[in-house]
């Protein structure tokens, strides 16, 4: 008779350089490729809906990048910057591949990362993202000068039209939670981000998820991504607005659950 698989909750921190990193790890002992979250700018590992980082049949790291949530160090100033850092803690965890999941910033530090170390990239997810992540120029110089009006700002345009408002206010708080110098630091490298010309070279199994009403990233980066991409699938979840997989937890959980199961990778 076949064993059920166990799986354990660990809340881990890893000495990286000068830096100490938080992540959450659910291991699960009878997982397939281990898959990592990978959040957003002036977000952290909280971002994702727990039925994502505790998906069953697969260990899961939710992390907190440099500067950010319960890690210690600063931000990086490129996305380039953050996936060599990003290749470095799986080297660190001795993951010699992974899934890669990412949600805005976190979506191109895995397109980098696939680009540039296709060896460590088993599959991709990326979230409300796109090959090219232009900032607006207000909420740019709101994160250097207003703090403040740069939250509110991203709390207006950052959720659908039927977000429940406790949802927002949570988000609001996780924003307000940030070292302002490190999510303009995040803004700045995601305004310099451009890989539209490269994307034929990402060859890994590729979900892409998008809310329809993203004011953000609006629904046409994702087709795009889709279109270049050659193993790309494109879900896009009607009335959701940038933070789809918190507005559409269970959809955007089932979704990436059905892909991992399809690619053999859980």
């Amino acid at each position: 008779m076949d064993q059920p698989s166990r799986s354990f909750l660990i809340m881990p921190y890893l000495d990286l350089g000068s830096e100490r990193i938080y992540y959450a790890l659910q291991r699960n002992q009878a997982a397939g490729v281990p898959v990592l979250l990978i959040h957003g700018a002036g977000e952290n590992h909280l971002i994702w809906p727990s039925g994502l980082r505790r998906l069953p049949g697969a260990s899961v790291y939710a992390i907190d990048l440099p500067g950010h949530g319960k890690s210690s160090g600063t931000g990086r100033g490129t996305i380039a910057d953050y996936a060599e850092w990003l290749a470095a803690f799986c080297a660190a965890l001795r993951l010699p591949t992974a899934v890669l999941i990412g949600h805005s910033m976190g979506g191109a530090i895995a397109q980098w990362l696939a680009l540039t170390h296709s060896d460590r990239t088993a599959a991709l997810v990326l979230v409300a993202t796109g090959a090219k992540l232009r900032v607006a120029p207000q909420l740019l110089e709101q994160a250097q000068n207003d703090f403040a009006a740069a939250v509110d700002l991203v709390s207006d345009w950052g959720w659908g039209p039927a977000a429940p408002e406790e949802l927002k206010r949570l988000g609001k708080q996780q924003l307000l939670a940030n070292i302002p110098a490190v999510m303009l630091t995040d803004y700045r490298a995601c305004d310099a981000f451009d890989v539209r010309g490269q994307l034929k070279a990402i060859l890994a199994p590729t979900l892409i998820i998008a809310g329809e009403a993203d004011q953000m990233t609006p629904l046409k980066h994702a087709a795009f991504l889709a279109e270049h991409i050659p193993l790309a699938h494109l879900t896009a979840v009607p009335g959701a607005g940038h933070m789809v997989m918190l507005e559409a937890a269970e959809i955007v959980t089932d979704a990436i659950r059905d892909f991992l199961r399809e690619n053999r990778l859980v």
